[in-house]
């Protein structure tokens, strides 16, 4: 599982960077889900240890921040929804928006369906 978190963090900073780009390298905002990204980087990086102590409490803050990643995304894309203002300014910044937090939320689920199937394979 680390190095999955690594994969889906790797894949924030690069859709982070491909929006900011694609933006025109002025919207600075675009490159909060890279923050994310590399948070995620570390993470995994560091939960990829032979101590399963170390293991457990580095993939727990990640599911952390994955969790936190697509509350934050999620809810000002939801925001910009209800408000109407989707296609106001740069509609790039709601597509990557939603891109975060779809790419959060599948992180989010695979953690935990993980975390699942290893508590069920200390109870046997």
């Amino acid at each position: 599982m680390a190095k999955l978190t690594m994969v889906f963090g790797g894949l924030l900073v690069v859709v982070s960077l491909g929006f900011w780009f694609a933006m025109g390298r002025t919207e600075s905002a675009a490159l909060h889900p890279a923050g994310l990204g590399v948070l995620l980087v570390l993470c995994g990086a560091l939960a990829n240890t032979e101590s399963s102590r170390q293991r457990m409490l580095w993939m727990h803050i990640a599911v952390t921040v994955g969790l936190l990643g697509f509350l934050i995304t999620g809810i000002n894309a939801a925001v910009q929804i209800a408000k109407g203002t989707v296609t106001e300014g740069n509609p790039l910044k709601f597509d990557e928006r939603v891109a975060a937090a779809l790419i959060c939320l599948v992180f989010v689920a695979l953690c935990v369906r993980s975390f699942i199937a290893a508590r069920k394979a200390r109870a046997v």
